[in-house]
């Protein structure tokens, strides 16, 4: 037996081997970074995982429009290889970022500058299968549904198991393990399971602005299948209720359309009002696109898009043997793209914790601030622009949060004319980068100097995806080229 880092043990040694609490992307992606080094991998779930790419209980939010950028697909597939492969066999699309994107920022329409990063689009619920599928058969990993975790076993200083109970029977059990990893999502109740244990409780932080989602997937039109992505971003305070929209090609010929707005704003179900909402945002090329598209299915609505940190890093005393990654630590509004691949980069930092220093007695806490590192800067992002979408009086943005936007503000305008920004805009954007990317001699002088370029005022379509558009009443289209 192999017990970390790929150290032989004496024979003698008993297996090492971790549980890992849900069966989310989180805990599937923590469940093979721990393959790696461990000899057994147990996942409790609590609800059934479906055997085909459809909605499981327990994620309402897969309904909505998810993509995984390209940082999250590489940390992915490094983690469980062959899924690109099999989401693209499967129908998902690889989009070019810039080269295939439709996006009106605050600042103005982006163009379609040459591929610098690249985002997979599908369902969640596509994704989320073809993961699971690879790992329900790898020879160290068990997954047991219909268990839910109830507490944890052990101490103040060292966590040793978990407490568990059947769902349909109520039997309770527990399981031992060496190392427990907690990736049950919004709902985690491990600040309670350490409360009682005498630990001190874990700082909290939310900031909600309040966005409703609703999501219609429609056939897309013959020959449309493979249309760019389209993002039609809120722009405070020169758009009421921070209403914006979204536009992504999935499998199966269809797009996912999510419309969002604050309250007061909030984007309607019913079809008719659906499309007029569309055009209503900043630009009209989404209620276009869907005019005469057909839809598939009812409209779904999400209100769960809150951004909600759990500092787990900072607790002076971490008790060993616990891990706790994914939206139980940082969960973030969805329109910003960020959670999977914050999961994703989380995994890969407890796979790289495990290949330098095994599971050492009081080694966790240093992991666990590693998987901390790409939350921070994700948080940013998006509490950032969300704060500027509140109309109340709290968690307004900070002055720290105004210069950022600022910053912010200059490259999106300098992205839209200059290959350099966009580059870094996009690699930022996408975690590909450090903020301090933006400060490369390149990008700095892109954005300070800003664009040249006359800024576009229609979306830089091809005379191709241009026919696609069943033009409304407001106004004429102007196709436009492509850079």
């Amino acid at each position: 037996m192999t017990r970390t880092g790929g150290q032989k043990q004496a024979e003698a040694s008993p297996p090492a081997q971790a549980v890992v609490l849900g069966g989310g992307m989180a805990g599937m992606l923590a469940a093979a970074a721990l393959a790696r080094h461990l000899d057994q991998v147990t996942i409790i779930e609590r609800d059934a995982l479906p055997w085909t790419p459809r909605a499981r209980k327990g994620l309402p939010q897969a309904q909505h429009t998810h993509v995984l950028p390209s940082t999250g697909a590489r940390a992915i597939e490094a983690l469980v290889p062959g899924t690109l492969r099999r989401l693209l066999d499967a129908g998902a699309h690889r989009k070019g970022m810039p080269s295939e994107l439709l996006s009106l920022t605050p600042q103005g329409w982006l163009r379609r500058w040459p591929e610098t990063q690249y985002v997979i689009g599908c369902s969640r619920d596509l994704l989320d299968w073809v993961i699971r599928e690879r790992l329900r058969h790898h020879p160290k990993i068990t997954i047991r549904t219909g268990v839910a975790a109830t507490g944890v076993l052990g101490s103040a200083d060292h966590i040793r198991g978990v407490r568990l109970r059947e769902e349909r029977t109520g039997h309770l059990s527990e399981i031992r393990a060496d190392l427990v990893v907690d990736a049950t999502g919004r709902g985690s109740r491990m600040p309670h399971w350490l409360k009682a244990l005498g630990l001190p409780g874990v700082r909290e932080a939310t900031v909600d602005s309040g966005l409703t989602y609703v999501t219609r997937i429609f056939r897309a039109p013959d020959g449309a299948a493979d249309f760019p992505v389209v993002n039609i971003a809120a722009a405070p305070g020169k758009h009421p209720y921070g209403q914006a929209g979204a536009l992504l090609p999935i499998e199966g010929g269809r797009w996912l359309v999510t419309l969002a707005g604050t309250p007061g704003g909030e984007p309607p179900a019913a079809q008719d009002d659906f499309t007029a909402f569309a055009r209503g945002l900043r630009h009209r090329i989404i209620a276009d696109l869907i005019a005469d598209a057909e839809p598939l299915g009812p409209a779904h609505t999400s209100r769960s898009t809150a951004n909600r940190r759990r500092f787990y890093e900072n607790l002076k005393h971490w008790p060993d043997g616990l891990l706790v990654l994914g939206d139980a630590t940082a969960a973030f509004n969805p329109i910003y793209a960020q959670g999977m691949t914050v999961a994703a980069l989380g995994a890969m930092a407890l796979d790289r914790h495990l290949t330098r220093h095994g599971l050492r007695p009081r080694s966790t806490r240093r992991a666990q601030r590693a998987i901390a590192r790409p939350v921070t800067v994700a948080w940013s992002v998006a509490t950032g622009q969300d704060r500027l979408l509140l109309n109340g009086t709290d968690a307004r943005p900070t002055a720290t949060d105004r210069l950022a936007q600022h910053g912010a503000a200059r490259l999106m305008r300098a992205a839209a004319g200059d290959p350099a920004a966009a580059e870094a805009f996009f690699g930022v954007l996408t975690l590909a980068h450090s903020p301090t990317r933006l400060l490369t001699p390149k990008a700095l002088l892109a954005t300070l100097v800003g664009s040249r370029r006359q800024p576009l005022t229609e979306p830089p379509l091809t005379r191709r995806e241009q026919s696609f558009l069943v033009p409304c009443s407001t106004g004429p289209q102007h196709p436009r080229d492509g850079t």
